[in-house]
């Protein structure tokens, strides 16, 4: 009998499950205009590196958790914009945001009309 990838268990993932790590967040202020708008619903997927240019869920050293774009790595993580920089807090104000305090990755926009991002 032929062992093909697909159906192959070779003990690893015996007994678990892949747990898929998403979850939901909503936009409140018009810093990211006009991609995101207050009010909006994101699905998220957290433990995700982002890519510079993708929407993100970060915390900054205050402690404030906010949707932002990265938009690229620097000595000591992402430097995180708002999309409209007239309106909000990001990376200018609050300096780079570690690695580690970078959320997850925005995948889409769930609410109020749902599109990938």
């Amino acid at each position: 009998m032929e062992s093909h990838p697909a159906s192959r268990n070779d003990g690893r993932t015996a007994g678990r499950r892949s747990v898929v790590p998403l979850g939901l967040a909503v936009v409140r202020g018009a810093s990211m205009r006009p991609t995101l708008a207050p009010g909006d619903r994101l699905l998220v997927r957290y433990r995700r590196t982002p890519r510079p240019g993708q929407v993100v869920v970060g915390r900054f050293a205050d402690g404030t958790v906010a949707v932002k774009r990265a938009v690229e790595q620097r000595p000591g993580g992402w430097w995180l914009l708002s999309d409209n920089t007239a309106d909000g807090v990001d990376s200018r104000h609050r300096g780079v945001v570690p690695g580690d305090d970078v959320i997850g990755v925005v995948l889409a926009r769930l609410w109020p009309r749902p599109r990938r991002l």
